[in-house]
């Protein structure tokens, strides 16, 4: 199909969880959604790969069934400290885990399944003129389209286009990921901390273990490679030396991402929704980005919906509304995710804070609870 002759409602930025949800989600009510996606499918991305159950019905109404695609159901939760004093509590909402490599494909598929139309490419700028974008790529193709999302992750060269705040500052956080075999409880997702960093733990699909973590980079570089620092720092949690020693790799090397930014982002950009990381990212101490960037992709899909329907009359009343519900969804949630990694990069404050907790044990699924969100309603 030639789309620089036929009608696109909805430009999609990003073909992750975000992107291919908010596709799904507004061909099923007929609407014609082009997706751009740097990468093709499938691929692992670093990423703690839980995610909470707040999203299930979501995903059930998208059709895409994870269990059946080898998901490991989860209702446990343990933390460490960086002197490996350990709590355990129970998830009070639950969740599962899964890969980015597996889910990402499915969501891709099923978007396919259901004539969403995705091409390789990578988006150099969009241009918002006449109540209507234009959207150029690298392959020099121009689209336009009267909405568009933006779920293209992190950071990208569009984040300098748009002139966003974030982009301008170094971001002091690297994050290192690898599946492993081995034993580890599938019911369980653990968050061990070290020094400057912390690393989570969790089975997914074909019994994989995902270990996942993120330093801070001035320390990380201290050390010659990856193997050094794990000895010399993340091994100083005999929990996570433990796991790392009484594991195979599945890859040949582990995955990194530098250049990771926790700093306040704005969910509307130049009239581009945005959804996912790339509206904000939640520290991974709290581990539930997945879930956000499903609950996110809901929001500006079904806005976008009424905001077709009528039901919204004009673009400012649907990027109020948008920025009033994600706001409601996700504020809190930064908010804790911000305090709770402010503590535990202090290593004398959280060991305190672990006492408190094991004084104290039902503050844990409280602070969980701030992170995770409820069932998601569906619209």
């Amino acid at each position: 199909m030639n789309r620089k002759n036929s009608k696109i409602d909805v430009l999609i930025i990003g073909g992750g969880l975000a992107g291919l949800s908010s596709a799904i989600h507004l061909a099923k009510h007929e609407y014609s959604v082009l997706v751009i996606e740097k990468n093709k499918y499938p691929k692992h991305k670093v990423c703690g790969e839980y995610i909470s159950n707040e999203v299930l019905p979501y995903l059930n109404y998208l059709d895409i069934d994870v269990f059946k695609l080898g998901a490991k159901k989860i209702d446990k939760f343990q933390l460490s400290t960086t002197k490996s004093k350990l709590i355990s509590t129970i998830l009070p909402l639950g969740g599962f885990g899964i890969s980015r490599f597996c889910l990402d494909e499915a969501l891709a598929r099923k978007a396919m399944d259901n004539n969403v139309e995705i091409i390789q490419d990578t988006v150099e700028d969009v241009q918002f003129d006449n109540d209507q974008f234009t959207v150029i790529t690298k392959n020099q193709k121009h689209f336009k389209s009267k909405m568009v999302i933006g779920a293209y992750g992190k950071r990208s060269n569009i984040d300098i286009k748009l002139k966003r705040q974030f982009i301008k500052n170094k971001s002091p956080y690297l994050a290192v990921k690898m599946h492993v075999k081995g034993d580890f409880p599938e019911d369980l997702v653990a968050l061990h901390n070290f020094e400057g960093g912390y690393c989570g733990v969790s089975k997914v699909e074909n019994d994989s273990i995902n270990l996942c973590y993120i330093a801070n980079f001035k320390v990380f570089k201290t050390y010659k490679n990856i193997e050094e620092f794990q000895h010399k720092v993340v091994f100083k949690n005999t929990y996570l030396k433990n796991i790392f020693s009484r594991t195979t790799p599945v890859f040949e090397h582990p995955l990194t991402i530098s250049q990771i930014s926790f700093e306040d982002k704005k969910p509307l950009e130049n009239h581009i929704l945005m959804c996912g990381d790339t509206a904000a990212l939640i520290h991974p101490l709290c581990g539930n980005g997945m879930s956000m960037a499903i609950r996110s992709a809901q929001i500006a899909s079904a806005l976008i919906i009424k905001f077709f329907n009528s039901e919204i009359s004009t673009r400012e009343a649907l990027e109020k509304q948008y920025l009033r519900e994600w706001n409601t969804a996700f504020k809190s949630r930064l908010k804790t995710g911000h305090m709770m990694a402010n503590l535990f990069d202090q290593p004398k404050l959280s060991e305190i804070l672990m006492k408190g907790l094991q004084w104290f044990p039902g503050v844990l699924p409280y602070i969980i609870k701030r992170t995770h969100g409820k069932l998601m309603q569906i619209e």
